[in-house]
This record gives structure tokens, C-alpha cells and sequence, in this order.
């Protein structure tokens, strides 16, 4: 999926640059979760249920701004194909959502569910996300 084109700014090359990269209070991509370490924390932190995925999310508490997010698929869902393909849908839906609504500082693990992140539309899938963000970041 790429991000909408805007037509009133250029590059030097002529180029058109993409909306996203225009606006400046936007970080361009998400840092990646890759330490065991830091899924075990996000796993005893807040957690929210959807029919597509389940959402951890960690308030990290230190200095560094930047929104993590990690994914996971386990052998539930399926062989390496199908865990694949849901990790893929899981990492454009966080994408589509986590740079702009997830919260600095914070730590996102997306677990994909048994045949439901792989075959829900991607609509559905993305308004998933955007509810378990809501829950999460709503009252404790």
C-alpha cells in the first residue's frame, strides 16, 4: 500500500513526494521490536483482544520518544506461509495506525489470531487496531 501522492510540493529531482513525508510532526516508520526481552515486558503490561489480533502495549518510562511496535504469529495460525502472510497484514495495519494515533514512548506487540488475520478484510483489520488503541490508551 502506498501513502497518497501530494500534488502542490516537488523534490529537486522533479519528483512528487508522498503525504506522509510532508508533514513533520509525523515520524516517518515505526522502530521494530526484536529483543525477547521486551515481548516479555510488553506481555505483562495492558492488553486488548480484537477478532483479528490481540494488542500489547508497554509504557516504556524513559527517555526515548519513539513509538516500537513487534509482531508475532504462532504456530496456531498456521505453517510458515500463512504466519507470514499475517505478520505482513499486521506490520501495513500498524503502518496504516500506529504513526499517527499510538502514543510516544510506547511499546506495541500485535499477535495475529488462528485464520482471522490472514482472511479479514483489511478495513476490518485496520478498524481493529484502531479499537484496541482506543481501549488501551483510554482510562485504566
Amino acid at each position: 500500500m502506498t501513502p497518497p501522492k501530494a500534488s502542490d510540493a516537488h523534490r529537486a529531482d522533479g519528483s512528487t513526494p508522498s503525504a506522509v513525508s510532508l508533514r513533520p510532526d509525523v515520524p516517518k516508520k515505526l522502530s521494530v521490536i526484536k529483543k525477547r526481552s521486551d515481548f516479555l515486558r510488553a506481555a505483562r503490561a495492558r492488553r486488548q483482544g480484537t477478532a483479528s489480533m490481540m494488542v500489547q502495549m508497554r509504557e516504556r518510562r524513559d527517555d526515548d520518544p519513539a513509538k516500537r511496535v513487534g509482531f508475532t504469529c504462532s504456530k496456531k495460525v498456521g505453517n510458515a506461509v500463512a504466519r507470514n502472510r499475517a505478520k505482513r497484514r499486521l506490520r501495513e495495519a500498524a503502518r496504516a495506525v500506529l504513526l499517527m494515533q499510538g502514543a510516544e514512548g510506547c511499546d506495541y506487540v500485535l499477535i495475529g489470531r488462528a485464520e482471522a488475520t490472514a482472511n479479514r478484510p483489511f478495513d476490518l483489520l485496520v478498524g481493529d487496531l484502531r479499537y484496541a488503541l482506543k481501549k488501551l490508551h483510554g482510562p485504566k
